[in-house]
């Protein structure tokens, strides 16, 4: 997909096949995930990206959840804070870099999506 990101680290932990229609959102998810890494010089480890409906009821996700669409990644960056993957993320769409959307932030994983609406909140 990218240089750092194959499709499957994007699929759904279920093993189920990831609609058609999602893999458009997962390739911009993708371009998005990547320049930020060659931002940072870091890997980045994807916790969750696209989910089945079933898979994301297992996991107490939002019926509305982005990554029902294949536009969401909960994700860690390797020697940097929640908190700090964060301010990073909401500068780099401040600045244009990143596109505008969702940021979560949570104690282990920072939550981001294109979903163009600004949307922000602590899990």
């Amino acid at each position: 997909m990218t240089k750092n990101f194959k499709l499957k680290e994007f699929e759904c932990k279920c093993g189920c096949d990831m609609p058609l229609e999602v893999y458009e959102n997962i390739i911009k998810l993708a371009s998005q995930l990547q320049f930020l890494r060659d931002y940072t010089g870091r890997p980045i480890t994807i916790n969750s990206a696209y989910r089945c409906p079933e898979h994301n009821e297992k996991v107490g996700g939002s019926k509305t959840s982005q990554h029902l669409l294949g536009k969401a990644a909960d994700i860690t960056i390797q020697s940097l804070k929640p908190a700090e993957v964060f301010v990073l993320i909401e500068d780099l769409i401040d600045m244009g870099h990143m596109l505008q959307g969702g940021l979560g932030l949570y104690d282990t994983f920072v939550h981001y999506d294109i979903r163009k609406t600004k949307a922000r909140w602590n899990g």
